[in-house]
């Protein structure tokens, strides 16, 4: 039995539904611990491509128990529809659980969230509009309304009424925007309360039942180590918590059940929207990435800006996440290219820099410093274990293993499950990996 948190170890975007999907064969619970409709996943099956939002990616186990835990927030409608197109596609979404303290994205939320990244102008975060941070600012308001609200309709009747009429004021006076109707929305969210409602349990209370059953949890989190809103690239990071540690938080588990973190990183870095990005490339070698790689956002499809991987964020989000392996991706995007450069170190003002600056002023003026390795010129995709990369892709993980000091366990090759080097299996497996890393020198 192991517990394992599968979290980002970059900006987001790294193939964690891939890597969860992967792991999920051999779990018998995933939750989603944080995020709402502004993370996606997006993962192939048998050539069928799945885009999720807010159901884990383990909802394509048959066997496994999903729950979308109270860190989550909660956009009742996509949800609807999350459920509604799994079904379609003939996935079952009985075993979908929805823990009763999340909190839900309402109407205004939305509106509040579009009307306040356009007032910032250059000072935009690159929110994707779809009402997470005013949620989260509710829930830290204690203004928010809960799953456990919605399903109430007295209680969600009284609540949503107050906080039109609060939110109105806002619209109005600030943002110049029409108000909104709060029979019609109660009405709207009525309906989605008895669609939602055969879902709902206490998500603690049933995580603690599987411990007890020695049952393998996975726990699954949104965006990445960088947009954390604590130990992210603040301001330029998301409304919740995506590292390790936010999962015992939302998922509602105490951390002496957790085994093992396994942090998801591409074999280059990607970051969406606002923000410094040291190793960002503007060139044919950055549109090649992007291409190759399709580096497109599931939720808003917007183009990732692409760059050569940053092992000082690396090592970064293995000590805040406490990172026991490493699962690779997109190795196979590398195959072309001729030479592969790594970023070793940073220099702010002419002076060497090992470690992520907090401030974003001083992180804005990070000049990357790089290490050279020769290309392997030769497709991966097709390889399924570590004899068969050509020996120069053998040689870039392992130097990005000991560049970060945190073994690799995974080897991501392509979209489709069945293209991966599952060098060591994160839950049944010993705690080691057999691509050891061994401090570099150049860490720092």
């Amino acid at each position: 039995m192991a517990n394992v948190i599968v979290v980002g170890a970059q900006w987001g975007d790294e193939g964690k539904g891939k890597i969860t999907d992967l792991l999920s064969q051999s779990a018998d619970v995933v939750v989603r611990y944080q995020g709402g409709v502004n993370a996606g996943h997006t993962v192939v099956v048998k050539e069928q491509t799945f885009k999720l939002h807010l159901i884990p990616s383990g909802i394509l186990s048959p066997d496994t128990d999903c729950i979308i835990g109270s860190g989550t927030v909660i956009d009742p409608e996509v949800l609807i529809e999350e459920i509604d197109q799994l079904e379609a596609l003939g996935i079952p979404t009985k075993r979908l659980y929805i823990s009763q303290k999340a909190h839900v994205t309402m109407p205004y939320h939305r509106l509040i969230d579009r009307a306040s990244e356009e007032e910032r102008g250059d000072r935009k975060i690159g929110t994707t509009k779809r009402g997470i941070g005013p949620t989260y600012a509710d829930k830290a308001e204690r203004t928010g309304i809960r799953i456990v609200d919605l399903i109430d309709p007295e209680s969600l009747r009284e609540q949503l009424q107050w906080a039109i009429e609060y939110k109105n004021v806002i619209l109005e006076k600030l943002y110049n925007l029409p108000p909104l109707n709060a029979e019609d929305a109660i009405a709207q969210y009525l309906k989605y309360a008895d669609r939602l409602r055969p879902h709902v349990i206490d998500s603690s209370l049933t995580i603690e039942e599987a411990v007890k059953k020695r049952h393998n949890i996975l726990f699954e989190g949104a965006q990445g180590t960088l947009l954390d809103l604590d130990h992210g690239t603040y301001p330029y990071v998301t409304s919740s918590n995506p590292i390790a540690g936010g999962a015992c938080v939302g998922a509602g588990v105490g951390p002496t059940i957790v085994d093992r973190a396994i942090g998801v990183a591409k074999a280059y870095t990607t970051r969406v929207g606002e923000g410094p990005f040291p190793t960002e490339l503007h060139g044919e070698v950055g549109e090649e990435l992007c291409d190759r790689g399709a580096e497109f956002g599931t939720t808003t499809g917007r183009r990732r800006r692409c760059g050569w991987f940053d092992a000082v964020i690396g090592r970064y989000a293995a000590r805040i996440n406490g990172l026991d392996c490493l699962a690779i991706t997109k190795l196979d995007v590398l195959d072309e290219l001729d030479e592969i450069q790594i970023c070793t170190a940073y220099e702010i003002d002419g002076q060497p820099c090992y470690h992520l600056p907090s401030s974003a002023r001083q992180f804005a003026k990070c000049k990357p410093v790089y290490k050279t390795l020769p290309g392997w010129k030769r497709s991966t995709a097709d390889c399924r274990t570590l004899d068969d990369l050509p020996p120069q892709a053998l040689d870039y993980l392992k130097f990005l293993a000991e560049l970060m000091d945190v073994p690799i366990a995974i080897v991501s090759l392509g979209a489709s499950r069945d293209q991966t080097i599952v060098v060591e299996d994160p839950i049944h497996g010993p705690k080691r990996a057999l691509l050891d890393a061994k401090p570099s020198p150049l860490a720092g």
